[in-house]
């Protein structure tokens, strides 16, 4: 499955648009985490933990968009936007994302 934020597969036919796939991750963030993380956030100016989690995040919504879209027949998605928000007490992450399922040849 491809998987890009560009509106073409360059050397590629698209020969099927199957219309916009969504998804939504909602993550909670550790709260021993969270403490060490708030601890270590007053002298550094970068959060490993929160990276970390924001990255286990946005793997998540991609797997989440392949398998909707897999499940239309699809075998790429394109365009696609991912939006992250911290929710809650920043104890939660968001990850909203949509592409287009098409096929290729």
């Amino acid at each position: 499955m491809l998987l890009v934020n560009s509106p073409n597969l360059e050397g590629k036919e698209i020969i099927e648009y199957f219309g916009v796939v969504t998804c939504e991750v909602i993550m909670g963030t550790n709260l021993i985490k969270d403490i060490a993380a708030g601890i270590r956030g007053l002298a550094d100016t970068r959060n490993q933990e929160y990276e970390e989690s924001l990255v286990k995040a946005r793997k998540l919504a991609l797997e989440e968009l392949e398998t909707n879209a897999t499940n239309l027949g699809a075998n790429a998605v394109i365009s696609i936007s991912l939006d992250f928000e911290i929710m809650g007490k920043g104890n939660l992450i968001m990850v909203c994302g949509m592409g287009t399922a098409v096929k290729y040849q």
